[in-house]
Protein backbone atom coordinates (compact mmCIF):
# COMPACT_ATOMS: atom_id res chain seq x y z
CA UNK A 1 0.00 0.00 0.00
CA UNK A 2 1.20 3.45 -1.26
CA UNK A 3 1.40 6.59 1.56
CA UNK A 4 0.98 9.87 -0.75
CA UNK A 5 1.25 13.44 0.72
CA UNK A 6 1.09 17.16 -0.48
CA UNK A 7 3.29 18.81 2.33
CA UNK A 8 2.46 23.00 2.25
CA UNK A 9 3.57 25.86 4.11
CA UNK A 10 -0.52 26.28 5.10
CA UNK A 11 -2.05 22.49 4.61
CA UNK A 12 -0.49 18.90 4.93
CA UNK A 13 -2.74 16.58 2.95
CA UNK A 14 -2.12 12.85 3.43
CA UNK A 15 -3.85 9.61 1.73
CA UNK A 16 -3.88 5.75 1.00
CA UNK A 17 -3.80 3.87 -2.54
CA UNK A 18 -4.10 0.84 -3.58
CA UNK A 19 -2.27 -0.31 -7.14
CA UNK A 20 -6.26 -0.91 -8.64
CA UNK A 21 -7.34 2.19 -7.09
CA UNK A 22 -5.62 4.71 -9.03
CA UNK A 23 -3.75 7.76 -8.46
CA UNK A 24 -7.15 10.06 -8.56
CA UNK A 25 -9.27 7.79 -5.97
CA UNK A 26 -7.52 7.10 -2.63
CA UNK A 27 -9.14 4.81 -0.49
CA UNK A 28 -8.70 7.49 2.62
CA UNK A 29 -7.55 10.80 2.87
CA UNK A 30 -7.09 13.63 5.66
CA UNK A 31 -5.80 17.59 5.89
CA UNK A 32 -3.91 18.78 9.22
CA UNK A 33 -2.95 22.29 9.22
CA UNK A 34 1.09 22.22 8.99
CA UNK A 35 1.23 25.52 11.60
CA UNK A 36 0.12 22.80 14.27
CA UNK A 37 2.88 20.42 13.83
CA UNK A 38 6.09 20.47 14.51
CA UNK A 39 7.29 17.65 12.29
CA UNK A 40 5.97 15.85 8.83
CA UNK A 41 6.58 12.69 11.64
CA UNK A 42 4.06 13.97 13.57
CA UNK A 43 1.36 14.21 11.08
CA UNK A 44 2.05 11.10 9.78
CA UNK A 45 1.82 8.98 13.15
CA UNK A 46 -1.09 10.79 13.79
CA UNK A 47 -2.94 9.94 10.21
CA UNK A 48 -1.68 6.47 10.90
CA UNK A 49 -2.98 6.18 14.65
CA UNK A 50 -6.91 7.41 13.46
CA UNK A 51 -7.19 4.51 10.79
CA UNK A 52 -8.92 1.84 12.84
CA UNK A 53 -6.83 -1.30 11.13
CA UNK A 54 -3.24 -0.30 10.95
CA UNK A 55 -2.30 -0.30 7.20
CA UNK A 56 0.37 -2.62 5.67
CA UNK A 57 2.01 0.57 3.82
CA UNK A 58 5.32 -0.43 2.14
CA UNK A 59 6.12 2.88 0.74
CA UNK A 60 5.40 6.48 0.63
CA UNK A 61 5.96 9.53 -2.06
CA UNK A 62 5.57 13.21 -0.75
CA UNK A 63 5.44 16.09 -2.75
CA UNK A 64 6.82 18.88 -0.53
CA UNK A 65 7.04 22.78 -1.31
CA UNK A 66 10.23 23.67 -0.82
CA UNK A 67 13.82 22.02 -2.38
CA UNK A 68 14.75 18.73 -2.01
CA UNK A 69 18.36 17.47 -2.07
CA UNK A 70 19.68 13.88 -1.51
CA UNK A 71 16.70 12.90 0.12
CA UNK A 72 16.31 16.26 2.45
CA UNK A 73 13.71 18.64 2.11
CA UNK A 74 13.41 22.12 3.86
CA UNK A 75 10.44 24.65 3.36
CA UNK A 76 10.99 27.81 3.14
CA UNK A 77 7.41 28.88 4.41
CA UNK A 78 7.61 26.31 7.64
CA UNK A 79 10.06 25.47 10.10
CA UNK A 80 10.67 21.91 9.12
CA UNK A 81 13.21 19.79 7.95
CA UNK A 82 12.22 16.50 6.40
CA UNK A 83 14.09 13.29 5.39
CA UNK A 84 13.45 10.57 3.65
CA UNK A 85 16.05 7.73 5.83
CA UNK A 86 14.35 9.19 8.98
CA UNK A 87 10.85 8.31 7.98
CA UNK A 88 11.83 5.08 6.75
CA UNK A 89 13.23 4.10 9.75
CA UNK A 90 10.40 5.72 12.05
CA UNK A 91 7.78 4.01 9.88
CA UNK A 92 9.36 1.38 8.65
CA UNK A 93 8.97 1.57 5.07
CA UNK A 94 10.77 0.23 2.43
CA UNK A 95 11.13 2.84 0.50
CA UNK A 96 10.39 7.12 0.89
CA UNK A 97 10.22 9.08 -1.99
CA UNK A 98 10.16 12.83 -1.49
CA UNK A 99 9.78 15.11 -4.79
CA UNK A 100 9.38 19.33 -5.30
CA UNK A 101 5.58 20.09 -4.92
CA UNK A 102 5.62 21.01 -8.41
CA UNK A 103 7.47 18.44 -9.61
CA UNK A 104 4.62 16.42 -8.05
CA UNK A 105 1.81 18.96 -9.71
CA UNK A 106 3.77 17.98 -13.02
CA UNK A 107 3.20 14.26 -12.70
CA UNK A 108 -0.49 14.70 -12.09
CA UNK A 109 -0.83 17.17 -15.62
CA UNK A 110 -1.32 13.38 -17.37
CA UNK A 111 -3.63 12.05 -15.26
CA UNK A 112 -6.13 14.94 -15.64
CA UNK A 113 -8.70 15.52 -17.71
CA UNK A 114 -12.33 16.80 -18.45
CA UNK A 115 -13.49 18.86 -15.66
CA UNK A 116 -10.08 18.86 -13.98
CA UNK A 117 -8.88 21.35 -16.32
CA UNK A 118 -10.13 24.51 -17.66
CA UNK A 119 -8.52 26.46 -20.74
CA UNK A 120 -8.24 30.01 -20.66
CA UNK A 121 -6.66 30.25 -23.91
CA UNK A 122 -6.25 27.65 -26.67
CA UNK A 123 -3.55 27.09 -28.83
CA UNK A 124 -1.95 24.38 -30.87
CA UNK A 125 -0.33 21.60 -28.34
CA UNK A 126 2.70 20.28 -30.36
CA UNK A 127 2.24 16.30 -29.41
CA UNK A 128 5.19 15.03 -27.15
CA UNK A 129 6.20 18.96 -26.52
CA UNK A 130 7.69 19.89 -23.41
CA UNK A 131 5.14 21.35 -20.98
CA UNK A 132 5.22 23.96 -18.41
CA UNK A 133 3.69 24.58 -14.98
CA UNK A 134 3.15 27.56 -12.92
CA UNK A 135 1.26 27.22 -9.31
CA UNK A 136 1.25 30.43 -7.39
CA UNK A 137 -0.50 29.05 -3.71
CA UNK A 138 1.23 30.16 -0.48
CA UNK A 139 4.36 30.05 -2.48
CA UNK A 140 4.43 29.97 -6.16
CA UNK A 141 6.38 26.96 -7.79
CA UNK A 142 7.54 26.38 -11.14
CA UNK A 143 7.99 23.24 -12.92
CA UNK A 144 8.21 21.58 -16.89
CA UNK A 145 7.77 17.86 -18.43
CA UNK A 146 9.60 16.48 -21.27
CA UNK A 147 9.34 13.36 -22.91
CA UNK A 148 11.58 11.10 -22.24
CA UNK A 149 10.61 8.68 -25.03
CA UNK A 150 8.00 6.60 -23.25
CA UNK A 151 5.98 9.24 -20.58
CA UNK A 152 6.77 12.48 -19.57
CA UNK A 153 9.16 13.25 -16.79
CA UNK A 154 8.70 16.41 -14.56
CA UNK A 155 12.22 18.58 -13.28
CA UNK A 156 12.05 20.18 -10.00
CA UNK A 157 12.96 23.57 -10.00
CA UNK A 158 13.07 26.62 -7.12
CA UNK A 159 12.80 29.15 -10.18
CA UNK A 160 9.88 31.00 -8.12
CA UNK A 161 12.99 32.36 -5.90
CA UNK A 162 14.13 33.86 -9.37
CA UNK A 163 14.82 37.69 -9.67
CA UNK A 164 10.73 39.57 -10.43
CA UNK A 165 11.59 41.35 -13.74
CA UNK A 166 9.10 44.41 -14.05
CA UNK A 167 7.05 44.55 -18.12
CA UNK A 168 5.15 47.72 -17.37
CA UNK A 169 4.90 51.17 -15.35
CA UNK A 170 2.99 49.64 -11.91
CA UNK A 171 5.11 46.59 -11.87
CA UNK A 172 8.27 48.77 -11.82
CA UNK A 173 6.91 50.82 -9.45
CA UNK A 174 6.41 47.25 -7.12
CA UNK A 175 9.61 46.62 -7.47
CA UNK A 176 11.17 49.91 -6.46
CA UNK A 177 8.76 49.76 -3.65
CA UNK A 178 9.84 46.09 -2.64
CA UNK A 179 13.31 47.01 -2.47
CA UNK A 180 12.35 49.46 0.34
CA UNK A 181 11.50 46.54 2.18
CA UNK A 182 13.07 43.50 1.21
CA UNK A 183 17.05 42.40 0.45
CA UNK A 184 15.71 40.63 -2.77
CA UNK A 185 12.41 40.44 -4.79
CA UNK A 186 11.77 37.07 -6.81
CA UNK A 187 8.47 36.12 -8.52
CA UNK A 188 7.67 34.58 -5.32
CA UNK A 189 7.27 37.88 -3.39
CA UNK A 190 4.51 39.69 -5.72
CA UNK A 191 3.01 36.35 -7.63
CA UNK A 192 1.98 34.04 -4.65
CA UNK A 193 -0.50 34.07 -1.94
CA UNK A 194 2.50 35.92 0.62
CA UNK A 195 2.57 38.46 -3.20
CA UNK A 196 -0.84 39.42 -3.14
CA UNK A 197 -0.87 41.64 -0.16
CA UNK A 198 2.75 43.58 -1.04
CA UNK A 199 1.00 44.33 -4.17
CA UNK A 200 -1.98 45.64 -1.95
CA UNK A 201 0.63 47.73 0.55
CA UNK A 202 2.26 48.98 -2.68
CA UNK A 203 -1.49 50.72 -4.25
CA UNK A 204 -2.22 52.04 -1.19
CA UNK A 205 0.60 53.83 0.22
CA UNK A 206 1.48 54.66 -3.24
CA UNK A 207 -1.86 56.34 -3.58
CA UNK A 208 -3.03 54.56 -6.88
CA UNK A 209 -6.06 54.04 -5.07
CA UNK A 210 -7.84 54.72 -1.44
CA UNK A 211 -8.93 51.97 0.86
CA UNK A 212 -12.23 52.39 1.79
CA UNK A 213 -13.14 52.11 5.65
CA UNK A 214 -15.32 49.02 5.51
CA UNK A 215 -12.50 47.19 3.36
CA UNK A 216 -10.02 48.20 6.21
CA UNK A 217 -12.04 46.97 9.14
CA UNK A 218 -12.21 43.50 7.30
CA UNK A 219 -8.60 43.18 6.72
CA UNK A 220 -7.79 44.01 10.36
CA UNK A 221 -10.43 41.08 11.62
CA UNK A 222 -8.87 38.54 8.81
CA UNK A 223 -7.04 35.90 9.42
CA UNK A 224 -6.01 35.18 5.63
CA UNK A 225 -6.10 39.22 3.84
CA UNK A 226 -6.28 36.75 0.29
CA UNK A 227 -9.42 35.76 1.09
CA UNK A 228 -10.67 39.61 1.81
CA UNK A 229 -8.88 41.30 -1.42
CA UNK A 230 -9.43 38.49 -4.00
CA UNK A 231 -13.45 37.99 -2.85
CA UNK A 232 -13.88 42.05 -3.21
CA UNK A 233 -11.99 42.23 -6.42
CA UNK A 234 -14.35 39.22 -7.52
CA UNK A 235 -17.54 41.29 -6.40
CA UNK A 236 -16.37 44.25 -8.56
CA UNK A 237 -17.64 46.47 -5.95
CA UNK A 238 -17.42 50.04 -7.59
CA UNK A 239 -15.82 51.47 -4.50
CA UNK A 240 -12.62 48.86 -4.03
CA UNK A 241 -10.86 49.88 -6.74
CA UNK A 242 -7.82 49.13 -4.89
CA UNK A 243 -8.44 45.14 -4.56
CA UNK A 244 -9.30 44.96 -8.21
CA UNK A 245 -5.77 46.63 -8.73
CA UNK A 246 -4.58 44.46 -7.12
CA UNK A 247 -5.64 41.39 -9.26
CA UNK A 248 -5.07 43.06 -12.03
CA UNK A 249 -1.49 43.92 -11.08
CA UNK A 250 -0.94 40.34 -9.78
CA UNK A 251 -2.55 38.45 -13.10
CA UNK A 252 -0.31 40.59 -15.66
CA UNK A 253 2.94 39.65 -13.77
CA UNK A 254 1.10 35.66 -13.99
CA UNK A 255 0.82 36.06 -17.36
CA UNK A 256 4.00 37.88 -18.25
CA UNK A 257 6.32 34.97 -16.28
CA UNK A 258 3.99 32.14 -17.63
CA UNK A 259 5.04 33.44 -20.97
CA UNK A 260 8.72 33.66 -19.70
CA UNK A 261 8.36 29.96 -18.95
CA UNK A 262 6.82 29.03 -22.71
CA UNK A 263 10.36 30.86 -23.92
CA UNK A 264 12.80 28.97 -21.52
CA UNK A 265 11.29 25.57 -21.39
CA UNK A 266 10.34 25.66 -25.20
CA UNK A 267 6.95 24.70 -23.38
CA UNK A 268 5.16 23.63 -27.19
CA UNK A 269 3.75 21.49 -25.14
CA UNK A 270 1.46 24.05 -23.41
CA UNK A 271 1.29 25.57 -19.90
CA UNK A 272 -0.63 25.14 -17.00
CA UNK A 273 -1.39 27.11 -14.30
CA UNK A 274 -1.85 25.14 -11.08
CA UNK A 275 -1.95 26.21 -6.87
CA UNK A 276 -5.00 27.52 -5.00
CA UNK A 277 -5.29 31.30 -6.44
CA UNK A 278 -6.18 30.72 -10.28
CA UNK A 279 -8.67 28.84 -9.57
CA UNK A 280 -10.22 31.62 -7.21
CA UNK A 281 -9.63 34.19 -10.27
CA UNK A 282 -10.55 32.75 -13.15
CA UNK A 283 -12.71 35.48 -14.66
CA UNK A 284 -9.57 37.55 -14.35
CA UNK A 285 -7.51 34.90 -15.79
CA UNK A 286 -10.24 34.62 -18.95
CA UNK A 287 -9.67 38.52 -19.53
CA UNK A 288 -8.07 39.64 -22.97
CA UNK A 289 -5.32 41.60 -20.79
CA UNK A 290 -4.22 37.74 -19.59
CA UNK A 291 -3.39 37.08 -22.91
CA UNK A 292 -2.07 40.30 -23.75
CA UNK A 293 0.79 40.03 -20.91
CA UNK A 294 1.43 36.26 -22.14
CA UNK A 295 2.32 36.25 -25.60
CA UNK A 296 4.08 39.68 -25.43
CA UNK A 297 7.48 38.44 -26.23
CA UNK A 298 8.67 40.47 -28.98
CA UNK A 299 10.15 38.38 -32.00
CA UNK A 300 9.30 35.09 -30.46
CA UNK A 301 5.68 35.99 -29.86
CA UNK A 302 4.42 33.46 -31.80
CA UNK A 303 6.13 30.66 -29.48
CA UNK A 304 3.44 31.49 -26.55
CA UNK A 305 0.79 32.58 -29.05
CA UNK A 306 0.63 28.71 -30.26
CA UNK A 307 1.10 27.52 -26.74
CA UNK A 308 -2.52 26.69 -24.43
CA UNK A 309 -3.08 28.03 -21.41
CA UNK A 310 -5.10 25.66 -18.78
CA UNK A 311 -6.15 26.43 -15.33
CA UNK A 312 -5.79 23.07 -12.99
CA UNK A 313 -9.45 22.91 -11.20
CA UNK A 314 -8.40 19.82 -9.29
CA UNK A 315 -8.39 20.99 -5.64
CA UNK A 316 -5.32 18.50 -4.79
CA UNK A 317 -3.52 18.24 -7.81
CA UNK A 318 -0.18 17.21 -5.99
CA UNK A 319 -1.57 14.64 -4.07
CA UNK A 320 -2.46 13.36 -7.12
CA UNK A 321 1.29 13.85 -8.81
CA UNK A 322 2.42 12.18 -5.58
CA UNK A 323 0.33 8.89 -6.05
CA UNK A 324 0.77 8.99 -9.77
CA UNK A 325 4.19 8.94 -9.10
CA UNK A 326 4.38 6.15 -6.20
CA UNK A 327 2.00 3.87 -8.03
CA UNK A 328 4.09 3.89 -11.07
CA UNK A 329 7.06 3.01 -9.34
CA UNK A 330 4.99 0.03 -7.68
CA UNK A 331 4.08 -0.82 -11.58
Amino acid sequence: MLLAGDIGGTKTILALYEEVSGATSPLCEQTYPSGRYDSLEAVVREFLQARAEQPEIDRAVFGVAGPVVAGRATLPNLPWVIEAAKLREQFGLRQVTMINDLEAIGHAVTALAGGDLETIKPGRAEPRGNIAVLAPGTGLGETFLSWNGSRYTAHPSEAGHGDFAPVNEIQMGLLEYLLEHFDHVSYERVCSGTGIPNIYAYVKDTGLAEEPAWLAEDLARAKDPNVVIIGAAMRSKPDCRICTLTVETFVSILAAEAGNMVMRHMATGGLYLGGGIPRRILPFLQHPDFRKWFVRKGRLSHLPENAPVQVIMHPEAALVGSASRGLRQAG
